[in-house]
């Protein structure tokens, strides 16, 4: 029996540049079953990664709820949240994110560590993680050492090394090539696959749409079809 992860309803969000507000949310409603994998898609500028910032608790929201695994955001002080999401959340950014100055390895376990785990359970998660995502290899290679592909894996690795229930996707193949971005798709649909975990995907890639179970698609700050 299949149970909801994503429980949000009438999430609105605005922001004032200058005299000028931006409705970026109108109200959204949405409702992610654990297990799933959902696209968020939609023209630059519709409120996708407003919505996923939102709903991950990296930013607040101006009115309605959002429940994730059952605990409500907004009852939730910051370090609440961050907490939740260093043990709950994996989060995969077009831009990699990665340090520069320490290897693949070192990136990965990096959020182990800040989140309290010892340097040696830390190593050896980061370890497993890097060899789920195929680069065993590689793991004493900086950033600047790997491909745009290799770079992803690595992200990918650093946001599924606390086995997260979520994992957070905003453009991941936004900067790579055609192939390099299949290989990552097809990473992710492995992973949710043989680990459960849920994943929600804003992105503009038809592609990576056709691949999720559900696509959402979004215009002027509303969910049009798809919720």
């Amino acid at each position: 029996m299949t149970q909801q992860i994503i429980e949000a309803t009438a999430v609105q969000k605005s922001f004032r540049t200058g005299e000028v507000e931006v409705h970026a949310l109108r109200g959204v409603d949405l409702f992610v079953e654990t297990g799933e994998m959902v696209a968020i898609m939609g023209p630059s500028g519709c409120g996708k990664t407003t919505l996923l910032n939102c709903l991950s608790g990296l930013d607040e929201f101006d009115s309605g709820n959002v429940k994730i695994e059952g605990s409500d955001l907004r009852k939730m002080n910051d370090r609440a949240r961050t907490h939740y999401r260093a043990r709950r959340m994996g989060f995969i950014f077009q831009t990699f994110n990665l340090l520069p100055v320490i290897s693949a390895l070192e990136n990965v376990e990096l959020p182990l560590l800040v989140s309290g785990v010892s340097q040696r359970e830390a190593r050896q998660k980061a370890v497993a993680a890097l060899a789920q995502v195929g680069l065993a290899e590689r793991a004493n290679h900086r950033p600047a050492e790997l491909s745009g592909g290799q770079r992803q894996r690595v992200t990918i690795a650093r946001a599924l090394v606390n086995n997260p229930a979520i994992v957070w996707a905003d453009e991941p193949t936004g900067n790579l090539d055609s192939k390099t971005a299949n290989d990552v798709l097809d990473l992710m649909k492995k992973l949710n696959r043989e680990q459960g975990q849920t994943f929600i995907i804003v992105t503009h890639d038809a592609t990576i749409g056709a691949a999720c179970n559900r696509i959402v698609r979004m215009q002027d700050g509303e969910i049009v079809s798809g919720a």
